[in-house]
């Protein structure tokens, strides 16, 4: 019935979310296979773009799974089995982004240290990249030592950390003293996680420059902070 439905509605639901629930579906039951059927088959072969797949599908997904676990109606073990099965999809993604023209500027994403939750992080590097920014993206747990030479190695113009539990603050902390240490004001700050939802005030206290309420907003505000510094 998906398949029949995935290009109009069905009880005026949009069509990309019957596929997002049914994604969630797969998710939960463990099938691989079917989650990838129904991003690849039923989404990008039918006209869905990349970034709705992105935003609209896994990222939605993750979400709904997310909920699930804190009203304790799935386990921590449902959970990995959701993230991984989105980590799949997402690398599969990955090979048919759509990329603007290089724009010259290079970017640096990780995911504070003891931070284990890096989809969303990974989510926002492909976004940089669809843009045209050159990526480098770390994964979970980044030491701030390790986190710092490698951008004194690569010398980056944005720099992005990913926090999603509270309790890592302090850990975020160190890693922008170790980036100020390393690069002084030559960077510009973007943060971004669950923790600066439940917490918008530390935006400031970490002195960021970019934040928003999604990745299209963080990479626009991105693009527009270097336009004005090359002007």
């Amino acid at each position: 019935m998906l398949r029949q439905q995935s290009r109009s509605t069905a009880n005026n639901v949009p069509a990309v979310t019957l596929l997002k629930d049914a994604y969630v579906a797969a998710q939960l039951s463990g099938d691989r296979r079917e989650a990838m059927r129904l991003v690849m088959d039923d989404g990008l072969a039918r006209g869905v773009p990349v970034p709705a797949l992105y935003l609209e599908v896994v990222a939605s997904a993750q979400r709904d799974i997310g909920v699930m676990w804190q009203e304790n109606r799935i386990s921590i073990a449902d959970e990995h089995l959701a993230t991984a099965i989105s980590q799949l999809v997402i690398a599969q993604l990955y090979t048919r982004l759509p990329r603007r023209r290089a724009a010259g500027k290079r970017v640096l994403i990780a995911c504070v240290p003891d931070e284990l939750h890096e989809l969303g992080a990974r989510i926002t590097a492909d976004f940089f990249e669809m843009d045209g920014f050159e990526v480098r993206y770390l994964g979970a747990s980044v030491p701030a030592e390790s986190l710092a030479d490698m951008a004194a190695a690569y010398r980056p113009h944005v720099v992005g950390l990913s926090v999603s539990m509270s309790f890592h603050v302090d850990q975020a902390r160190a890693c922008v003293a170790a980036l100020r240490e390393a690069l002084g004001d030559a960077f510009l700050l973007a943060v971004g996680g669950r923790a600066f939802e439940w917490s918008p005030g530390l935006v400031s206290q970490f002195g960021a420059e970019i934040y928003g309420p999604d990745v299209r907003a963080c990479v626009s505000s991105a693009r527009q902070l270097l336009l004005q510094q090359a002007s």
